[in-house]
């Protein structure tokens, strides 16, 4: 059996997947290891890019699938391993960081990287459970107050957490390991809820509810190559769109619309921005929440 399986979903990656894929080897170290690359854009030819690597192996999904819906076809087929890893293509993985995170995850609790920008800046991943008060919080101070009570934010800004190891609710999808045994409890990502955004949130969630520990491991460091470029109004509006499919998802009516109110209010304040305007009319528009990537769900 090999040790692990990574698993990477490319749309209009392809140059991404070439760098990601040069970086293994020296953080997978001794450990034998699998690639799928599960490609969302027929457009893009990977064929050539993943031929160079013997060790990976290319599926087409045929169309744009959404990152949770790519993730499981990129299980379907693949072999038995000891570990999978989750992992964005724009990622450039550091001299033993894939060993290290299989070696804090064992068989029984995942495992999350450190995580820096092209810069080598450290990037705020780790998050709290999503809340009706922590939304408040980041609704009216954003990333002001980075010291504020834990309860006032789903984000952990202080930087001296990032130091040490600590067991989060969640972070950021750019890469998890998981015990393969572990994913085969917890079944598919839910495609059915979320095309992009919100899936790694509840995905730990799912953990979380199997007695599962999602540890951060400060001394895994991957480099994120697009963290901080930015996106479309269309994907911001879907993130805002996809925390309100989450929180209704786990919580009841009330405590729902409760979430909702203030992830509209947080957009309705910030119309001066167009991202902040997609948002809220997709919030409040199911026209325009159909209009979205992956459509209306």
């Amino acid at each position: 059996m090999l040790d692990c399986l990574l698993v990477v979903v490319s749309y209009r990656s392809a140059s991404d997947v070439a760098g990601l894929l040069e970086t293994v080897p020296a953080a997978a170290g001794d450990l034998s290891w699998h690639v799928v690359v599960v490609n969302n854009e027929p457009a893009d030819d990977l064929a050539r890019i993943v031929a160079d690597h013997p060790d990976a192996e290319l599926v087409e999904s045929g169309k744009n699938v959404g990152y949770a819906g790519g993730i499981n076809r990129g299980l379907l087929d693949a072999p038995p391993t000891r570990w999978t890893v989750f992992l964005n293509p724009d990622l450039r993985l550091g001299p033993g960081s894939i060993a290290r995170l299989t070696e804090v995850a064992g068989q029984r609790d995942a495992a999350v990287p450190t995580i820096v920008d092209g810069e080598g800046v450290l990037q705020c991943s780790l998050r709290r459970e999503p809340t009706i008060l922590g939304s408040v919080g980041d609704a009216f101070f954003g990333d002001r107050w980075p010291g504020r009570p834990p309860v006032l934010g789903e984000t952990i800004r202080d930087r001296a957490t990032y130091a040490h190891p600590a067991v989060v609710a969640w972070a950021t999808g750019a890469l998890l390991v998981v015990p393969s045994a572990v994913v085969r409890r917890v079944g598919p990502w839910d495609s059915g809820h979320f095309f992009l955004y919100s899936e790694e949130t509840d995905y730990c969630r799912r953990l979380r509810s199997l007695g599962v520990e999602v540890r951060f491991v400060p001394d895994a460091v991957v480099r994120h190559q697009g963290a901080g470029s930015g996106t479309s109004d269309a994907l911001h509006a879907l993130q805002e769109v996809n925390r309100v499919r989450y929180f209704r998802k786990w919580h009841g009516r009330l405590a729902s619309a409760g979430f909702a109110g203030v992830v509209v209010l947080n957009s309705a304040i910030r119309t001066h921005r167009s991202q902040s305007r997609a948002a809220l009319r997709a919030l409040v528009s199911s026209n325009a929440r159909a209009s979205l990537p992956g459509g209306g769900r």
